[in-house]
Order: structure tokens, then sequence, then C-alpha cells
């Protein structure tokens, strides 16, 4: 196995942690957010200087810029319905909604891009939906936590469509930093109302909290994001896509080991996940002989 697949490995590997440190941090979702896009942004920020300081210099708020930034608070407000989902029910679940992401974005990529509806594609996706149905009718205790992630992976198919747009005409570090900025500012906007208008306690993060959070935004965040755009040199668009379906079944694996989670389910949820995993599958098997756009 060459370097650059070993990197895109790693770099999903990671992400599957992502699910694991929303349960381990106690703070709220939008905290929880907010400190790791602050984080992950003072870092990005910090390694441009180093490498580009010409780019910071030249810094314009045009146009590009601020879709790019628009594009991070969506991608902020995504990582707020994923962890809310997951601090509701459990991590699987939270994991296993955003597996509806392939189904959200094969309806929404159509009706935003103008192109014909792929029917193979919603076809294989629904598998999800049928699974994630079973799953939502077998413990009331867990439906919020379902709707939320529902939520969440219809945002986050919102951002890969708008995002497959921008990573074509910007440079993929630059498109990663401002995207960090924009769900810094994002989630500062949506704390400033919330504490306006309700009882929005803002919080320090100390101890574990604090150790977890960094873990979060530098390794989960920026060092998967480097080790990702490193693979991305010499491995196509399409084979790192369809390798980052493994994404959701490191990290339920991550959360049945860790948390021990598998006891609270029954044959319906087992029934459920089974059809969302063979989803993935038979997306990767129809998917595999054919190059697809990067999303």
């Amino acid at each position: 196995m060459s370097r650059s697949y070993i990197e895109m490995h790693l770099a999903i590997f990671l992400a599957g942690f992502s699910g694991i440190f929303g349960k381990l941090i106690s703070l709220n979702e939008t905290l929880l957010v907010f400190y790791r896009v602050l984080f992950s942004s003072l870092i990005l920020v910090f390694i441009l200087f180093l490498i580009k300081k010409k780019s910071i210099r030249n810094f314009s708020f045009s146009k590009a810029n601020f879709l790019l930034l628009s594009n991070g608070a969506l991608l902020g407000l995504h990582w707020i319905f994923f962890f809310g989902s997951i601090k509701a029910s459990t991590v699987s679940l939270g994991i296993l909604c955003f597996c509806l992401t392939s189904f959200f974005t094969a309806l929404l990529d159509p009706l935003i891009n103008k192109t014909r509806l792929s029917l193979n594609n919603l076809a294989l996706s629904s598998l999800s939906l049928l699974g994630i149905s079973l799953i939502f009718g077998f413990d009331s205790t867990y439906r919020e936590g379902i709707i939320l992630g529902v939520i969440s992976s219809i945002l986050v198919s919102l951002f890969t469509i708008f995002n497959e747009r921008l990573v074509k005409k910007h440079d993929t570090f630059k498109v990663t930093t401002l995207q960090m900025v924009g769900g810094t500012l994002g989630l500062s906007i949506i704390i400033l109302f919330w504490s306006i208008f309700h009882d929005f306690q803002f919080k320090i993060p100390q101890g574990t909290n604090l150790i977890y959070l960094l873990i979060l935004s530098v390794v989960c965040t920026v060092l998967m994001y480097i080790l990702l755009n490193r693979s991305l040199r010499t491995i196509n668009s399409f084979t790192v896509n369809l390798n980052f379906n493994l994404e959701p079944i490191y990290g339920i694996a991550l959360a049945f080991l860790i948390f021990n989670e598998s006891e609270d389910f029954n044959m319906a949820f087992w029934a459920g996940v089974f059809l969302i995993l063979l989803s993935i599958f038979l997306q990767y098997a129809f998917l595999r002989p054919r190059k697809v756009r990067k999303a």
C-alpha cells in the first residue's frame, strides 16, 4: 500500500473519532462546535501565515471568499445538529443518521445544479432511509436524536453540493481555513443571539473537556484535512470519496468498543443497521466502475 493510501485511510479513521469526542465532551453541542472551529481556525491561520504569508496579506472580502465563509458557517450548523443528535441518543445513532447524506444529496444535487436525477443513486441510498425508519420505530427515547441527525445530514448534503464548486476554484488549504473561520463567525453570531433571547451560559473549557477539544481540533479536524489533501495529490477524488464510506463503520465500531453501545439495541435496530451498511457496500460496488465528481 502506497503512502498516499495510508494517509487517506488514516484521515478516514480520524474522521470516525469525531462522534466519540462529541460524546466525551460535556459541553453542549453549540459550545462544542464553537470551540472546535475556533481552535481549528487559529491553527490553520497560523500554518497559513508560516507557509503562505502573501495570501494572508492579499486577503480581500470578495464574493468568492464570502461564499467560502458562508459554507463554513453551514458546516458549523451541521456539526451542531450532528453532535446534538449524539448527545440526545447515542454515538452509533448519530453516525447512522449521517449515512442519510447520500440520500439527500441524490435528491438535492439535481435540484440545485439542474442535472438529471440518478435513479440508481436514489434507489441505493433509499436503503439508508428505510434503515433509519426501522431504527426510528424501535424506541421512542431515541427519536429526538434521530430527528436532529436527519437535519444534520440534510445540512451536510447542502454543504457538500456547494463545496463541490468551491474546491474546483480555490486552493484546498485556503478553502479549509476560510471555512473554519466562517464556522467560527457563524457560531459566534448564533451564540450572541441565543444569549440575548435565552439564558445561555458561556463556558470556557477546562480539564478533560479542553484536552478532548484540542485533540478533536488538532487531530480530527486539522490533521485529518491535511492528510486528506496530501492523499489527493496522487489519488483521484473518486477513490477518496468511495473509501470515505468506511467512516460510519469505523465510528460505530469505536462506539461499540468504547461505550459498549451494542447492549442497548434490539433486533429492529440491527435490521436497520444492516440496511444502512448494505446501502454503503452496494454504493461502493455499483459506483466503483464509474468516475464521479468530487463531492
